[in-house]
């Protein structure tokens, strides 16, 4: 019976290992003695500042769907890439109807995560900071409708998964209107 017991706590020890993925500890070997190191300093976000408010020379349009009945841009001059591998860019949504939506926004790639900072306000140029800025971020879904994200990370932002690594690397992506290394 204790044998039964202690096998059984191995596995949900192992189990609970297994379950940790990228938000737990991260294990390297140390070359010279072969002992194991565990970092175990998790992610923090940095603090964002918000961008300047776009200017229409500075957008450039990407693809999203072929149902997709709004035009979606990145300001080029907004893209940035944090040492926290979080992707930052101000999109602009302009709809059949003539309305424009702008957003700041952010991507994690390896969680495969948005959030949104602030919304723009096109009638006076400034910013409104969310209220969501605060609340965990929410995954990427690659659904029909509203799959904007979705282009965004698998497309351009995050090749294979992992996060651009400048944004020049970004802007050439949406200029050639997908990343060289997007699946």
């Amino acid at each position: 019976m204790r044998f039964a017991l202690a096998l059984l706590s191995t596995f949900v020890a192992l189990g609970a290992a297994a379950q940790s993925g990228p938000l737990g500890p991260s294990y390297g070997r140390h070359q010279a003695t072969g002992t194991v190191e565990v970092d175990e300093t998790p992610w923090q976000e940095l603090e964002v500042q918000l961008p300047p408010f776009p200017k229409e020379e500075n957008l450039i349009e990407f693809y999203v769907s072929a149902v997709a009945t709004n035009k979606y841009y990145i300001d080029a001059s907004s893209l940035s890439v944090g040492k926290d591998g979080v992707v930052h860019y101000v999109l602009v949504v302009k709809t059949g109807g003539g309305a424009t939506n702008v957003s700041f926004e952010g991507i994690r790639c390896k969680e495969g995560s948005w959030k949104h900072y602030a919304t723009g306000r096109t009638d006076n140029a400034s910013w409104t900071k969310s209220r969501a800025a605060h609340v965990d971020w929410r995954p990427i879904e690659n659904k029909p409708v509203n799959r904007h994200h979705a282009a965004l990370s698998r497309d351009l932002f995050c090749p294979k998964g992992n996060a651009i690594l400048s944004a020049d690397e970004g802007r050439n992506a949406l200029r050639l209107g997908k990343h060289p290394n997007a699946i």
